[in-house]
């Protein structure tokens, strides 16, 4: 199990013993044992566990909904709710907290187990996937790539380097941009506003709507077109862009 750590909150000592002693036959470490909402939120900051197994339903003041809410306002913690109620009210309210699993009573090992493994499944992806975000936004939307020489792109759910050099021409495609290189084309989600600013101006022009070129790139230009070296691409000119792409090729 990967020393997986769970803390369990039971309000019924019997079946918080149960619930503890089948985690340990499956292989899991139990960090702690809770019977009140107050205690679980001690408990989480003490011993940070990989998962919560919460019961709804706990004496006293604050139920396990609240703790969880708590909990998740503290900690990156996934927690599963227990609870012998399935009623539409419990479970819109449970919701709301974002529970990464959901067990009836009266429930079986394997119920335990699945929803455990599942837990930590799904929450390790959200992690993989914030990481990737934060990474793109400091590379791309919180640095002025402009003026270096590469980008990264997202690809396939990892982060490609790519040189701008290596890059041909960049496309329009409705709600998403293409970037070609002479062997690949990256599809990521964004506006041809946007690149145009990360690309920088001093290499790359926009000459259509839909299409973004590398300049020097640029082997001979036959109005309305332009054609890309090796690619051999023929790209339309707007009749709005020609006057700025006159500008700035140097002809004799």
């Amino acid at each position: 199990m990967n020393n997986i750590k769970v803390l369990v909150v039971e309000d019924e000592s019997i079946v918080s013993k149960d619930i503890q002693n089948s985690l340990k036959k499956l292989g899991y470490i139990v960090v702690g044992a809770a019977s009140t909402g107050e205690r679980a939120i001690e408990l989480a900051a003490e011993t940070f566990p990989d998962v919560i197994l919460m019961d709804i339903m706990l004496k006293g003041e604050m139920d396990g909904i609240t703790a969880a809410e708590i909990i998740k306002q503290k900690a990156n913690i996934p927690i599963i709710f227990l609870t012998a109620y399935a009623d539409s009210a419990t479970l819109s309210k449970a919701k709301i907290t974002e529970p990464h699993g959901y067990i009836l009573k009266p429930f079986k090992e394997i119920d335990l187990h699945t929803n455990i493994e599942m837990a930590i499944y799904k929450h390790g992806r959200e992690q993989e996937i914030i990481k990737e975000r934060d990474l793109l936004a400091s590379l791309v939307d919180n640095k002025d790539v402009s003026n270096t020489d590469s980008i990264f792109i997202k690809a396939n759910n990892k982060l490609i380097k790519i040189n701008k050099t290596d890059i041909y021409y960049i496309e329009a495609l409705k709600d998403y941009v293409v970037i070609h290189t002479i062997d690949t084309r990256y599809t990521i989600h964004s506006t041809m506003k946007d690149i145009e600013i990360k690309m920088g101006l001093e290499e790359f022009i926009r000459v259509h709507r839909s299409f973004i070129v590398r300049l020097d790139k640029i082997t001979s230009i036959d109005f309305p077109n332009l054609f890309l070296e090796d690619d051999k691409k023929m790209i339309p000119i707007g009749g709005s862009y020609r006057d700025d792409l006159n500008r700035r090729i140097r002809t004799l």
